[in-house]
């Protein structure tokens, strides 16, 4: 107990430097690791050894998987890829039904490029919508901006899904697929209080000119989609190839599906098909590529800090003290949805807050009964569930949708908000009913 205890007490103080004094999460996890191990009792040998190798076997698992999935993501936003995803499914959903044209389009667009990113790049597709429609801004922001915070927290290649995975030793193949299926009924509720309860809030926009015109040449269709549908389908496919029945069988087949589907191999080649989205020679292409880097450097760096945090956890008694929720069965998921939720609400990033989280829960999986395949990817889900519960003033993407949307910081609060705090709910609901059935 007392070493929970202590947790809890670091947990805390990380959260007020970064709240207070914003502590950059890559320092303040280490600090947080080296506090933990020095009150865990471990000799100070053991201490850097258990540190770095956490860092570094958490970097060398994830890290080229980031760096790729950075590479895509801004180079389709770059590009206009984003935009012409976007004003695909708008044509195939029909202007009545923009608000569901929008989730979907931000659910898609938002596996491989950050929200935030995401929603810039389509906010002035959001308003030349609302211009022609009528349709108030706030209802197509909610509707924008859910759908891109679903994937956000459920789908990999996100950076927040895959650190998990990652630090929990989930299977990448399964948290993709179970994210997929707990972010439809997600979406589901954050569509209906777009449409049903923030039209209440009127913002109306002028008829704009051309804004999502590029001076490039947008790529087609087909092209934008193939970088990010290639790695999920690659990813899935050699998931379903392990299971027990072993559909290819043990063939050459089954090699090159297994060494394909590798998240490193698959998102490698998403990368390089992203390569295709490029019509501007090769000084723009070196230009994105280092952006991307550069982005991605930033997440590696996190994740990795978030390992070691983790690796020391691990050579501590905290174990121990979590045996006593081995009768817990399924509800246990509700212990890393409310950790969750908590880093979030306190201080603003679910990328952190997942990475956080997941190395708290590292050590507590085996005594929580929580320790085969399909119980560690739906920890990683509920963990991202938690991590977007709420979205509120000290969060990044709550400025971008109030800001890009013309919302002021109540009708924000009102709409943005609980939005998020519905999609949290439903996703632990959600959650719940499968690990009944699942583990």
């Amino acid at each position: 107990m007392g070493i929970f205890l202590w947790l809890i007490l670091s947990v805390s103080i990380l959260v007020w430097l970064s709240v207070r004094y914003h502590l950059h999460p890559f320092i303040g996890l280490l600090l947080a690791a080296l506090f933990m191990g020095f009150i865990g009792g471990l000799p100070p040998g053991e201490l850097i050894t258990t540190l770095t190798g956490g860092f570094g076997s958490t970097i060398g698992s994830i890290g080229i998987v980031i760096a790729a999935g950075a590479i895509i993501g801004e180079y389709l936003e770059k590009s206009g890829g984003a935009s012409v995803l976007a004003g695909k499914i708008l044509a195939v959903a029909g202007e009545k039904r923009a608000p569901l044209a929008m989730g979907v389009t931000g659910y898609i667009v938002s596996i491989p490029v950050f929200c935030d990113s995401g929603f810039i790049v389509l906010s002035a597709l959001n308003r030349a919508i609302a211009g022609r429609t009528g349709i108030s801004l706030s209802v197509l922001a909610v509707a924008l901006g859910s759908g891109l915070y679903v994937t956000h927290v459920f789908v990999p290649p996100t950076p927040g899904p895959l650190a998990a995975a990652a630090t929990l030793g989930a299977d990448v193949g399964w948290v993709l697929m179970l994210g997929l299926l707990v972010s439809i009924p997600v979406l589901g509720v954050a569509l209906l209080w777009a449409t049903k309860a923030c039209k209440a809030y009127m913002i109306k926009v002028e008829i704009p000119q051309d804004e999502t015109s590029n001076k490039q040449e947008a790529p087609a269709f087909a092209l934008a989609l193939l970088p990010i549908l290639t790695p999920i389908l690659l990813i899935a496919l050699k998931s379903i190839a392990e299971l027990p029945a072993a559909p290819f069988g043990e063939s050459a087949v089954f090699s090159v599906i297994t060494f394909i589907g590798e998240p490193i191999i698959s998102l490698l080649i998403g990368a390089a098909l992203s390569l295709l989205l490029v019509r501007s020679g090769k000084k723009i292409r070196h230009q994105w590529l280092e952006a991307a880097l550069q982005k991605a450097g930033l997440i590696i760096l996190i994740t990795g800090a978030g390992g070691a945090f983790g690796a020391i956890l691990r050579q501590t008694s905290l174990a121990d003290f979590a045996a006593g929720f081995t009768d817990l069965s399924s509800v246990s998921l509700l212990l890393p949805f409310l950790i969750a939720a908590f880093l979030k609400t306190a201080q603003g990033s679910s990328t952190v807050a997942i990475i956080t989280t997941s190395a708290l829960m590292a050590p507590l999986l085996t005594p929580m009964g929580l320790d085969d395949t399909l119980a560690r990817a739906l920890v990683v889900l509920v963990i991202g569930a938690g991590a977007m519960t709420i979205s509120h003033i000290n969060d990044s993407y709550f400025w971008v949708v109030a800001r890009f949307s013309g919302m002021d910081t109540a009708t924000a609060l009102k709409t943005h908000t609980i939005a998020s705090l519905l999609m949290g709910i439903t996703a632990l609901i959600t959650l719940q009913l499968l690990a009944l059935f699942l583990i």
